[in-house]
């Protein structure tokens, strides 16, 4: 048997190694002999850079930037030097898991953090700037990653804006600055995993702020703020945005990268797939079963996140894909349809959540093991 894993994390409980390491067990308590391929993962949030180091030799160089409070720490990008090509995690340095959740409030985080980053790995050489979207706790539609590089956001009276979620319906006017802040020859590419727009039911604030510590009403003022960001850019810069697909990804620093530092997008699970070499691994050799999965399949596991990609390669492929998680709020013939032959809800419903993330490992490779015994029958 041969068996090609390629997880997402469990968010909290295990890393994407841990889950490919607790896969392994599953199958090798049946397939003592089996054929095991794991392959890297990230959907460009946070393990981006991991998923990258995995399948690059790069160099890791760590700046002092600030956190999504303004507070300094110590970010890490990596760089290669041959071809100039950098690789940034936004989660890094304007991450949720940066804060501890009583300080999580969208509506006074920022992304400057981020655009430090960008700054440092533009002052060291790089022509080509991956930045990996997901996990931040902001809201601030890349204003923080564009102070960094010049501009100015002013209210009516002419006074500069702190780059925050709260600030975005107070913005008159946006100065840009005076000399071109990006070489014409470099390249920044947004790492996108989601397809929402800026703003709307959709849109960033509607769909994520809520997991970042927003409120009902925060989430009102932010959207309505998100629109008027949206408006003052295309009045001001003549670039219209706000409903291009994944311009809502990060709390709107997809949208921010694109209007400010004319960054394109990629999706997320495309890039890390295509630097793995799964696909060619996958083309070469009969798999009998790829697995992924990730802690939590919902909505937005359907739209552009790794799991979606991964089922749509294996599909081409006609290798039957297996998904465990932690738990799953899509109805079975949704993810039927959708691709997936086989869903594995790992976690013990009769057990509170500490128990299941503590245990989510071992749980998952009981879940495996049951599952492939079933199947030899």
């Amino acid at each position: 048997m041969r068996f090609a894993l390629i997880p997402d994390k469990f968010k909290g409980s295990l890393s994407a190694a841990g889950v490919c390491k607790a896969l392994e067990s599953g199958i090798r308590a049946v397939y003592p002999n089996a054929d095991i391929r794991s392959f890297a993962a990230s959907d460009g949030g946070d393990g981006f850079l991991d998923a990258v180091r995995a399948v690059r030799s790069l160099e890791t160089f760590h700046i002092p930037v600030e956190d999504p409070l303004g507070r300094q720490i110590s970010a890490p990008f990596l760089f290669d030097k041959s071809n100039g090509e950098a690789f940034i995690e936004m989660a890094a340095a304007s991450g949720m898991e940066l804060l501890s959740p009583s300080q999580r409030d969208p509506l006074r985080t920022h992304t400057r953090g981020t655009g430090q980053l960008l700054r440092a790995a533009l002052d060291r050489g790089a022509r080509h700037i991956y930045v990996g979207l997901g996990g931040s706790a902001t809201n601030d539609g890349g204003c923080g990653i564009a102070t960094v590089f010049g501009y100015r956001f002013l209210d009516a009276n002419g006074l500069t804006l702190e780059p925050t979620g709260s600030n975005l319906g107070r913005i008159a006017r946006i100065v840009s600055p005076e000399e071109p802040i990006i070489p014409e020859s470099t390249k920044i590419t947004a790492v996108n995993d989601v397809d929402n727009p800026l703003w709307g039911p959709e849109g960033a604030a509607w769909v994520y702020a809520t997991q970042k510590g927003a409120s009902s009403d925060d989430i009102k003022a932010l959207d309505l703020g998100l629109q008027n960001l949206d408006r003052r850019v295309a009045a001001e810069l003549g670039i219209q945005a706000g409903n291009m697909p994944g311009a809502g990804a990060a709390g709107g620093a997809a949208f921010g990268l694109h209007c400010f530092l004319r960054a394109g997008f990629v999706n997320g699970t495309d890039l890390i797939l295509r630097l793995s070499g799964i696909g060619s691994y996958l083309r070469e050799r009969k798999v009998d079963y790829l697995i992924t999965g990730e802690g939590r399949i919902d909505d937005q596991t359907l739209r552009g996140k790794l799991i979606h990609g991964v089922v749509r390669m294996a599909v081409a492929q006609d290798i039957p894909v297996l998904a465990v998680c932690g738990k799953c709020d899509v109805p079975a013939e949704i993810l039927h349809n959708f691709g997936l032959k086989h869903v594995l809800v790992v976690s013990d419903p009769e057990k509170p959540l500490s128990y299941n993330m503590d245990c989510a490992s071992e749980l998952t490779t009981k879940a495996l093991q049951d599952f492939l015994i079933n199947e030899k029958k």
